[in-house]
């Protein structure tokens, strides 16, 4: 089986990934790295030749050491200060499950860990220089390895205050999320089903055996490959039922295994091929991503905020994951899977969890209503005349008859009956 990896990772990538998105595990290599250049400076020293000993460097880098440390403990702590409050102003003013982006962040993980280890560096350095870890040339190993520490933290603190004029903003989430959705639309666009084949029907009669979940969570990734790879190799047909997004419980079967002679030697496999957790996640379910952008949208639009231009903003966002899915699915790659089924991305529930709570919360804005109209004519021109322009013009229609009922002004009304003449 040949599968794009950059598109479709199995199991242990994912977790892998996973893994390196916690923020405590880059502060842990910074800290790590940072003790243990002080620590070789020391071990270094006697390995440079005498002649290259300076004794400005032997004599300054106490006081440099002493400088960093007392800095990067108060830029570290001021520096947690920041991120804790832009994840309360997240969850406060845009939406609780964007908190994990921002969690995520690059820029942020490296700044804190930079000044972290930093900070480490320095005192490991005070402590050895004070037992006389440090001599001769030793000294100057770790007055080469301060400066490049200095050069390292002037780097992060020049992203960290560029950063800080958008981190927690409304637009910088939006924008975050927007990222996230694209690239799982973008998925199921060039892989229609991760890569599987068609779900056929179960026929009445036919031997087939439930794989039940092993606790209550939502699927977060499946292990498309390492399924063609059981089945393969155990002779069976694999229909998946709960592809990342679903709801599973013990009662529900994640898949549905024909050829079940083998179903006992394989079945802890097939398991472990299903990621569950309490949430859902990003990367296999543009469904999830378009979700949390209407969320953003709905605060924007509740009384209490008042905010109609985030709230289109939004809507921008989504027709752009929208286009995004279409367009890579004009150049769709084939089935890589022999004998794993399952179902395509559901669009029409798509369009409804995306649409629907804007088109309800903003049913008495025209300029939301003739945005939803704009973005739901250039998505069915996109769709051409399959079923997903068919869900377009059902959510128009829909919202449509919705904001007619609670708009007051006549002005209004006919403002929205142009923008809705493509449904005529």
């Amino acid at each position: 089986m040949t599968v794009k990896r950059s598109m479709l990772i199995g199991r242990t990538r994912w977790l892998l990934k996973q893994f390196k998105k916690k923020m405590w595990v880059r502060a842990a290599l910074f800290s790590l790295g940072a003790v243990a250049t002080a620590v070789m400076s020391a071990q270094l020293g006697p390995l440079i030749p005498a002649g290259w000993e300076l004794i400005l460097a032997a004599g300054s880098v106490d006081s440099i050491l002493n400088i960093l440390a007392t800095s990067m403990l108060t830029v570290t702590t001021f520096s947690l200060s920041i991120m804790v409050t832009a994840y309360g102003s997240a969850t406060s003013n845009v939406t609780p499950r964007s908190t994990t982006l921002l969690l995520d962040d690059s820029v942020a993980q490296n700044t804190l860990s930079t000044f972290l280890g930093s900070f480490l560096f320095s005192i490991v350095g005070i402590i050895g220089l004070a037992a006389g870890l440090y001599e001769g040339n030793g000294r100057l190993i770790l007055f080469m390895a301060t400066l490049v520490v200095v050069v390292i933290i002037t780097a992060a603190l020049l992203r960290w205050i560029d950063q800080l004029g958008k981190f927690g903003r409304v637009g910088d989430t939006i924008s975050r999320v927007e990222a996230v959705a694209i690239a799982a639309a973008r998925l199921w666009g060039q892989h229609p089903r991760l890569g599987t084949k068609p779900l056929p029907a179960l026929l009445p009669g036919e031997p087939a055996v439930p794989l039940r979940a092993s606790r209550v969570g939502y699927v977060q990734h499946v292990d498309i490959e390492a399924l063609e790879r059981i089945a393969v190799g155990h002779a069976l047909e694999l229909r998946v039922t709960a592809m990342p997004g679903a709801f599973v419980t013990p009662e529900a079967p994640l898949l549905w295994v024909s050829g079940a002679d083998q179903l006992s030697a394989s079945e802890h496999a097939l398991r472990d091929c299903f990621a569950l957790a309490d949430e859902r996640n990003f990367d296999q379910d543009p469904r999830y991503g378009l979700i949390v952008l209407s969320e953003i949208a709905s605060r924007a639009l509740s009384p209490a905020v008042n905010d109609p231009g985030t709230a289109i903003n939004v809507l921008d966002a989504g027709a752009r994951v929208i286009e995004s899915y279409l367009d890579c699915r004009l150049q769709a790659e084939a089935e890589v899977c022999t004998r794993v089924f399952a179902d395509d991305l559901d669009t029409e529930a798509l369009f409804f969890e995306f649409f629907n709570p804007i088109a309800r919360d903003g049913a008495a804005m025209v300029e939301v209503q003739t945005q939803i109209q704009s973005v739901l004519q250039s998505s069915a021109a996109l769709a051409g005349n399959g079923a997903l322009a068919m869900h377009a013009r059902a959510e128009a229609s829909a919202a449509r008859a919705r904001a007619m009922d609670k708009l007051e002004s006549p002005r209004d009304r006919d403002a929205l009956t142009r923008a809705c003449h493509w449904l005529q």
